[in-house]
């Protein structure tokens, strides 16, 4: 592999095993540090050893980028590998297995680490056969949402992204914030034209549960959302869920045709164990989607199989284990 290969995949791997903070920030300086370098002043720095004279190089990073260049597997990527695979019980196997794509991640056009093509192509890599990409809208300008024009530029990018790609195809869609009254936050001629739209809340988590309910229900109850996006909004251990009658909340996702997310990151993996029960009850449709922010975290979806597995989920009732035209044709309808 390359230098540059190398390095992305180092992140890959610290981004599977959640690792944040300055090494990863380090290691990603370092990426765009090496690809910018031309190839040629590369390959002398690696032979002189003045690598780390350069400013975001380190001596990890040059130990990597030399073994690279000599065709070697550099150790610490080696031992990376080994230790951040993500293991799957083999009761939770045949629901990974019957996943045909993920339906809720996102790209550098909001706030992810990755492009829309690297994150196509590590979906494709891991067996799928579609993604959506579902960067967010306008309203969370913390995650640099998309707004109209920027949007219309997506979808541009996307069209000439799955000429490339087929028949792997990237479905078109946005995680789109609803907005405190339950309506959302894109006009509604742009999201009649997505192929599937996740709605989430991600603001005003602690107001009072009757206006919480009523702002959910009317967002499940849009024509528009395909499905409902990590509902409770906790961060374990860090933020509780918001209050809402989940009884209400659900019959209008069974009611309408939304379903509910099972999120697969490991700080939210969301909703928890009594509220998916209680929408197993009212039969609701399914999703279980890793809300990768770069291409580690799209190998979580293991985490959302082993909580469907543990509460009974019906693989059939999870929609993106089926055919991105079977899907397409349900969120259409």
């Amino acid at each position: 592999m390359t230098p540059v290969e190398a390095l992305e995949r180092v992140l890959h791997c610290l981004d599977r095993a959640h690792t944040g903070g300055f090494k990863t920030k380090a290691f990603a300086r370092a990426l765009d540090v090496v690809r910018a370098m031309p190839e040629a002043e590369l390959v002398e720095r690696a032979e002189n050893g003045s690598l780390t004279r350069v400013d975001g190089i380190g001596d990890a990073t040059a130990a990597i980028v030399t073994d690279a260049l000599r065709g070697e597997m550099p150790p610490y990527l080696e031992k990376l590998e080994r230790t951040t695979q993500i293991t799957l019980s083999p009761e939770a196997a045949p629901y990974r297995a019957a996943l045909r794509g993920d339906v809720h991640l996102h790209s550098t056009w909001s706030d992810g680490g990755a492009s829309t093509r690297r994150m196509a192509e590590t979906a494709r890599a891991l067996g799928h056969e579609y993604i959506v990409l579902t960067d967010h809208s306008a309203r969370l300008t913390i995650a640099h949402g998309l707004d109209r024009g920027r949007l219309l530029a997506q979808l541009d990018e996307l069209a000439g992204l799955n000429r490339e790609l087929s028949p792997f195809r990237v479905l078109t869609g946005m995680e789109v914030d609803i907005l405190e009254d339950g309506s959302l936050d894109l006009d509604d001629d742009l999201l009649a034209a997505l192929d599937f739209v996740v709605a989430s809340v991600h603001s005003k988590l602690r107001m009072e549960a009757k206006a919480m309910t009523r702002r959910m229900v009317a967002a499940a109850s849009s024509p528009h959302v395909d499905a409902l996006g990590h509902c409770t909004g906790r961060l374990i251990g860090k933020r509780p869920q918001s209050s809402f009658d989940a009884d209400a909340v659900f019959a209008a996702c069974a009611a309408n045709c939304t379903a509910v997310e099972i999120n697969s990151r490991p700080e939210r993996l969301d909703p928890p164990r009594e509220l998916l029960d209680l929408a197993l009850t009212h039969d609701c449709y399914l999703t279980i989607a890793s809300d990768a922010h770069a291409t580690g975290q799209l190998e979580w979806q293991p985490h959302g199989c082993e909580r469907a597995v543990e509460r009974g989920v019906p693989i059939e009732a999870i929609v993106n284990t089926w055919s991105a035209e079977a899907l397409l044709d349900w969120a259409g309808s």
